[in-house]
């Protein structure tokens, strides 16, 4: 899914983070690992909040990210 901003081109993405701390870690960790992979992050915004229980204790946190970041087109694609 692509949608234009200002003038340029943006891809938007939605990824599932974790975290067994807290909602902020499961945001920061979906982020963290989409930086390893992805440039020119532009924003994140959290979609949904969950969590994961055992026995009725929180086990773990997930956050539904979508992220977006600006297309960059390849020189030899032009």
């Amino acid at each position: 899914m692509e949608s234009e901003v200002g003038g340029s081109v943006y891809n938007v993405i939605e990824l599932v983070g974790s975290s067994s701390k807290s909602w902020e870690d499961a945001v920061k960790n979906a982020v963290d690992i989409a930086s390893e992979a992805l440039t020119n992050l532009r924003i994140a915004e959290v979609m949904e909040l969950d969590a994961k229980l055992d026995e009725g204790m929180i086990v773990q946190y997930r956050a539904k990210v979508r992220l977006s970041f600006k297309h960059e087109i390849e020189p030899e694609t032009l």
